[in-house]
């Protein structure tokens, strides 16, 4: 196996981490966001809206910094995997409140005039019956935030997280003369063999989740 791609292999698990663990930290923070998008009370409403622009407006590198060096709690700070999971998870969640919310606007609002109708409560009305058509909406565009989140994670490198693009610029450092850019290269090799099959599976269960509706 060649030198460089082992180097790049070595970061690979943490790659994965931050990448599943903001993903998972997104796609639970923007639940409450989009129910605060969607709220009856305008304070509310204007509240969650002025949180959920902040974190799209920022550039994600900024809220790593913050987090990393300017958090702290007495001597306690983040450390750098911590920081690089809490900040790309906080901007997913907005980017995914703003795609649940998309989900939830398409979805005719008879649905939900029915179920009251039959006299569902809102919690089973929601779960039961918006939500799924919901998802079966926004999968693609959730699966295509996945991917991009998949390939922000190398900001993570910028407060110290070892993963496939730090493991890179770690290694051509060390072989200036002869890896020039071949770690680059290889990184984005590794990159796209995670993506495409991402992809795929993702255009399949699409497929399945629109037939069998």
């Amino acid at each position: 196996m060649p030198a460089s791609l082992t180097a790049v292999l070595l970061g690979l698990p943490l790659t994965l981490v931050v990448t599943a663990a903001a993903f998972a930290l997104g796609a639970v923070g923007g639940i409450p966001l989009m129910l605060g998008l969607r709220s009856r009370f305008t304070p509310v409403r204007l509240l969650v809206r002025l949180a959920v622009d902040l974190l799209r407006g920022v550039p994600t590198i900024v809220w790593l910094f913050l987090l990393y060096f300017g958090l702290a709690v007495g001597d306690v700070r983040l450390n750098s995997l911590g920081a690089a999971i809490l900040g790309l998870g906080l901007v997913a969640s907005a980017y995914l409140a703003e795609i649940y919310r998309g989900g939830f606007a398409v979805v005719p609002k008879g649905q939900t005039e029915a179920a009251q109708a039959l006299g569902l409560s809102r919690t089973t009305t929601f779960v039961r019956l918006l939500a799924p058509q919901a998802l079966r909406t926004v999968l693609p565009t959730v699966t295509t935030f996945l991917l991009m989140l998949l390939k922000d994670s190398s900001l993570a490198s910028t407060v110290g997280v070892l993963e496939m693009t730090a493991q890179a610029t770690a290694f051509s450092r060390q072989n200036v003369s002869t890896a020039g850019l071949t770690p680059f290269f290889v990184a984005a090799g590794v990159y796209i063999a995670i993506s495409v099959p991402l992809a795929i599976a993702a255009r399949v269960l699409d497929a399945r989740l629109s037939g069998s509706h």
